[in-house]
């Protein structure tokens, strides 16, 4: 904490992976840093990724494990979260019967996006989304639409930018603006 404020930081940032065999001591280390961040005046920052022994590949994105990946985040102090944009998949068998029974609508990304902000302290942290792989444009600009409509802060589309042409990743950029101007 000591360096960052040496450097004039404003937040730290630190990543977790909620499902990995290393999540607990990752989320304890997190929350010591968090307090003693906020004790010096700094936002905390947390990414939060689904890994593990224990999930497939569908289940790094399912809603339900999104879910609770930022849910820890925001559990951990940060005030800021990143995950990846959940998919309609419930991984867990039990989380899938706890859905439907409450029916909690997964049935579009604006709805999933809902509900992953939702579980951070009823949507009184920011949550930014992943842009994830190499999307066609159509299928980013759906996903920013679906992030913008849920609640969702934003979206860090890096790649989906600096691997198009550079007249057409401005217009991207351009259209993605838009959106969250509304």
């Amino acid at each position: 904490m000591a360096d960052a404020l040496r450097l004039g930081c404003s937040a730290i940032g630190f990543t977790i992976y909620p499902g990995s065999e290393y999540c607990f001591d990752q989320m304890n280390e997190l929350r010591e840093l968090a307090q003693e961040a906020k004790a010096a005046g700094l936002v905390v920052i947390v990414w939060s990724y689904p890994r593990g022994p224990m999930l497939d590949k569908a289940g790094e994105t399912a809603v339900d494990i999104c879910a609770y990946a930022a849910h820890m985040a925001a559990e951990c102090g940060a005030h800021i979260i990143k995950v990846k944009p959940p998919t309609d998949v419930l991984s867990l068998p039990a989380a899938k019967a706890v859905y439907q029974e409450q029916k909690i609508d997964v049935s579009s990304m604006e709805a999933r996006i809902r509900h992953v902000v939702q579980s951070t302290f009823a949507g009184r942290r920011i949550v930014i989304f992943s842009g994830g792989e190499h999307a066609s444009t159509e299928a980013l600009l759906d996903t920013i639409k679906g992030i913008h409509a849920g609640g969702g802060f934003g979206s860090i589309i890096g790649r989906n930018t600096f691997q198009r042409p550079r007249e057409e990743a401005l217009a991207l950029l351009a259209s993605i603006t838009g959106i969250f101007k509304g």
